[in-house]
């Protein structure tokens, strides 16, 4: 069996972390099993769903680096979910009903004030032709329910209306669907809701593993009885804890919180939401991941918590970080020259830089600072200016050797009796006008005799 997974969202916004942990984890999921992943738009929502938010996040995944063996649009594929409609009709497990939104929550409230609980009574199943006829001449139009089973075919025993399966992350996963209502699957306008099309898309797409949040749980339990009504295996099954801001919060595409679009703007590393979105909330220690193959290598669907977890973007940066630090030029290159950032120099400045950088376009400024010198001239005190006046008559001719950083302070150490931060403090700032930054035994050598010289105060 080829493996087959699917990421399905509604393109009513730009995805977030949340979002991605999704995709992610089928992406892994299918690269560590040789399978293929199917980008599939649930976009039945004409109203809300829009092309640019569908290209949005395709986007977003390309960044993150899932590159869909197929995209398919759930708009396109009516015919396909109407015909499935026609032969659950056919074999009695879809039937219309006429209530009203308010005659509906009535009933709710009736059967909790009898400690019933407040799930669809099947009225519409011992409704009359005559009272159907009395509907439609008032003009109601009906919506359709899918008639959960009793998977019981002894009539001598009791009805079993459990669902079980053995969860991918979750384990063993029980669903009473006798605590459900029976689910609207056609809207009064024929408008389709989430679970009938992405059942049938799963059957004729042939995926085998469904990976997905853990508020689906309940879902399963419904869609599994779907798809043995339409004569189909159902998938593997897998439901991942859900993410929470930091203070604990749900995410939503509608409040934009943590999109991927705001953390590539950041100038995130795509790695680095990768890894913190796929190993938060799992037995695996969080850390910085560098390429796709090798996250594939830690992931176990079965290694997730059943609790929530928290998602601290804090925790990103100091992924960034580390990614930055250790990449090397050849990664770097091309980013780098998009930043004006080019030439011979360019990777022995990126090399000495790279440990310093929060975000890779902080590059820019050491490059600045490397060409330009210091952007802002430093203040110094009398004693502090002599002492550099006279470190800068020892410079060293040309040329320069690896070693010109040691040789020069070394020189100006048997100079001035100077050492520790008063001698090298004065000119870090006198070269770089920062207090901390790169290692001057790398920039110096950059900055070559004549451009240091430029920088004496």
């Amino acid at each position: 069996m080829t493996v087959t997974v699917r990421f399905a969202p509604s393109p009513t916004g730009r995805i977030h972390i949340g979002n991605a942990r999704t995709a992610l984890f089928n992406w892994l999921f299918a690269l560590n099993n040789k399978g293929r992943f199917i980008q599939r738009f649930d976009d039945t929502d004409i109203a809300r769903s829009k092309q640019e938010f569908s290209d949005a996040i395709l986007y977003d995944l390309h960044w993150l680096g899932i590159f869909p063996d197929a995209t398919e649009y759930q708009s396109r594929r009516f015919e396909i979910y109407d015909a499935a409609v026609e032969r659950l009709k056919a074999a009695g497990v879809l039937y219309a009903c006429y209530e009203t939104p308010e005659e509906l929550d009535l009933r709710r409230k009736v059967r909790r004030t009898r400690g019933l609980p407040p799930v669809y009574g099947r009225e519409a199943l011992a409704l009359k032709r005559e009272q159907v006829a009395e509907y439609q001449a008032d003009g109601r139009r009906p919506h359709w329910r899918f008639l959960l089973p009793n998977f019981s075919s002894d009539p001598q025993q009791p009805e079993r209306t459990e669902v079980h399966w053995n969860d991918l992350v979750r384990g063993e996963e029980t669903v009473d669907l006798a605590s459900l209502s029976d689910p609207v699957l056609v809207r009064e306008d024929g408008t389709y809701l989430y679970t009938l099309p992405s059942v049938v898309d799963d059957i004729e797409m042939g995926v085998s593993h469904v990976i997905r949040g853990d508020d689906h749980v309940t879902n399963t339990g419904v869609q599994i009885a779907l798809f043995k009504a339409l004569g189909a295996e159902p998938p593997v099954f897998g439901h991942h804890n859900l993410l929470t801001t930091a203070s604990g919060e749900g995410l939503s595409k509608r409040t934009g919180a943590l999109s991927i679009e705001s953390l590539r703007e950041d100038g995130i590393e795509p790695m680095a939401v990768a890894s913190l979105a796929v190993l938060v909330g799992t037995s695996e220690n969080v850390s910085a991941v560098p390429t796709m193959p090798e996250l594939a290598e830690r992931f176990d669907p079965a290694a997730t918590s059943k609790s929530a977890a928290k998602f601290d973007p804090d925790e990103l940066f100091v992924l960034n970080r580390a990614l930055l630090h250790h990449m090397p030029f050849s990664e770097a290159r091309d980013r780098l020259i998009v930043l004006g950032v080019s030439g011979e120099q360019a990777e022995p400045f990126w090399l000495a830089v790279r440990g310093n950088l929060d975000r890779l376009a902080d590059a820019v400024n050491w490059w600045r600072i490397l060409r330009e010198g210091p952007q802002e001239k430093p203040e110094f005190s009398d004693d502090d200016r002599d002492f550099l006046s006279q470190a800068f008559d020892l410079l060293p001719e040309e040329p320069w050797g690896g070693t010109i950083w040691k040789d020069w302070t070394g020189k100006i150490r048997e100079a001035t009796g100077r050492k520790g931060k008063a001698l090298f403090m004065p000119l870090r700032l006198a070269l770089t006008g920062l207090p901390s930054g790169p290692e001057l035994a790398d920039l110096l050598p950059l900055m070559g005799r004549e451009g240091t010289l430029a920088r004496r105060p």
